[in-house]
């Protein structure tokens, strides 16, 4: 579950936002290492894969940078940068995933046209968890490509990263009453796929990921030498136990866990290695300038 910044963290982005546009070079970096961790995370969910997650981030830590004047405080920091990220997601071209045209129809088939016999078998315990982390990860964030993108967003923002109703209305440019009718809906339509047809969420599905790990493979959806999303071998050995914990839950509670159960996510190197050359050049650049 991603954690809620304590008041005192929020008091302190705050400060620094405000010191960042009176100039203040060192507390815009503040800024902008503080909020990038939770764009990129959004971007994931939302474009499925880390590449077009990462060049997302860059178009809108770059929005967020150029516009930093306009921000009135009219609502918290972090809200402003949320209504910037969807306002870009929601804009964007579409990318690899979205380019499939994913149905949830579309999705049960290839589900059930992709179990095998029996489950793969790795000599290596390690190995085989990894796989299983792998192909739940990839799966489960597939299953969003299936929502369009409003719905997406905010199945995203309010069940996923458990933000607030007029947060997520805000962040969406939507009015409350509006949001909970996408979320709603959004809630429902993963919910009742996962129940069908999911067997983490219901062990008395035929799908389960050990199962799917060689059509994955096979397909080159998964490559095991080049793991995208299973970045923590310890976590994905403790997931059984997450599994029951899971399992425990009102059914109605059980998608959202799941997805709050992927590991943390963070930026690859190479978008670390941009975003500290992009802050090494402020001082010397015109904010007008910037560009990706």
């Amino acid at each position: 579950m991603d954690e809620i910044p304590l008041i005192e963290d929020a008091h302190t982005l705050e400060h620094d936002v405000a010191l960042a546009m009176a100039g203040d070079a060192d507390a815009l970096e503040a800024v902008v290492r503080t909020v990038q961790q939770d764009i990129y995370r959004l971007a994931l969910r939302f474009l499925w894969h880390p590449q077009d997650a990462e060049d997302a981030s860059q178009e809108i830590l770059i929005r967020v940078i150029t516009h930093l004047s306009s921000f009135r405080g009219e609502s918290g920091f972090r809200t402003w940068v949320y209504r910037i990220a969807c306002n870009a997601l929601l804009t964007l071209r579409k990318k690899r995933m979205e380019q499939q045209s994913l149905s949830f129809d579309q999705f049960a088939e290839d589900l059930a046209n992709g179990l095998a016999d029996s489950p793969l078998s790795v000599e290596d315990d390690g190995e085989q968890s990894l796989l299983l982390e792998e192909v739940k990860i990839g799966c489960t964030l597939a299953m969003l490509q299936c929502l369009d993108r409003k719905h997406r967003l905010a199945y995203i923002l309010g069940e996923i990263m458990e933000l607030d109703h007029i947060q997520s209305a805000d962040a969406l440019q939507i009015t409350p009453a509006t949001f909970r009718k996408q979320l709603s809906r959004a809630r429902g339509s993963i919910l009742s796929f996962m129940t069908a047809q999911c067997g983490l969420i219901n062990p008395d599905n035929a799908c389960r990921c050990s199962r799917r790990v060689s059509t994955a493979i096979t397909l080159g959806r998964v490559d095991p030498t080049n793991l995208i999303f299973a970045t923590s071998q310890q976590q994905a050995k403790r997931f059984p136990l997450v599994l029951g914990e899971i399992r425990a839950l009102e059914e109605y509670r059980r998608a959202a866990a799941l997805y709050q159960s992927h590991p943390e996510v963070k930026p690859p190197d190479a978008f670390s290695l941009w975003l500290q050359q992009l802050l090494a050049e402020m001082p010397d650049r015109s904010l007008n300038d910037l560009s990706v």
